[in-house]
């Protein structure tokens, strides 16, 4: 993990960010463009409609973000889970899968909660076509994400929860994002591990 380049690696997750919020930012200034030169009522009526559907998604997104790849807080602070659900919820909203929350209510380590904001994350790869994505607790302090879905499949890149890689070289943003999972998890003192048995894939930090 010495030879992960912290600069390179607080770059991929700004970019990561950006390019998560970046298409609904862009649809909002169609949409006011639209709003200024239309004139016909369908057309405005559309316009504005795109206007309130993208404003709302590019704030899931970074409230979303603002924890599970944010600060939320200062060292050793703590995050309650219901919060954490709210985000998770606005985020998957916009989403194929659906978030089914069965976690107890607690107040519990940052790091921890930014993991399982994280897993959430990995777990939408997991089931592409969506599906249904069911979040629990795992013993005491661990976590469980059960993703069903069409063409579930075991992530990409998740051979670097058990062994991070060397460099950053050739990581683009999107990549980025388990190898931030996985030093979470390692901060976490947690080990991930994947299993697929047909469409369904157990996701658990333990």
């Amino acid at each position: 993990m010495s030879n992960l380049s912290a600069l390179d690696l607080a770059a991929l997750l700004c970019s990561r960010v950006c390019h998560d919020v970046v298409g609904s930012v862009g649809a909002i200034a169609n949409g006011l463009e639209v709003l200024d030169e239309e004139k016909d009522p369908e057309m405005l009526k559309f316009a504005g409609e795109l206007v309130r559907k993208s404003a709302a998604q590019a704030s899931a997104k970074l409230t979303f973000s603002r924890i599970a790849f944010g600060a939320a807080g200062s060292a050793g602070a703590e995050i309650d889970l219901d919060d954490a659900r709210d985000k998770a919820e606005l985020l998957m909203g916009f989403e194929k899968a659906n978030l089914i929350w069965e976690m107890p209510r607690a107040i519990r380590p940052k790091n921890e909660v930014k993991l399982l904001l994280n897993l959430i994350l990995v777990g939408l790869s997991v089931i592409p076509r969506g599906g249904d994505m069911t979040v629990t607790a795992e013993g005491e302090k661990g976590l469980r994400l059960v993703c069903v879905g069409r063409a579930a499949r075991i992530p990409g890149h998740a051979d670097w929860f058990e062994t991070l890689p060397e460099t950053l070289d050739g990581v683009d943003a999107h990549a980025v994002q388990p190898i931030y999972a996985a030093l979470l998890a390692d901060a976490c003192g947690m080990r991930v591990t994947f299993a697929l048995d047909g469409e369904q894939v157990d996701i658990v930090a333990s």
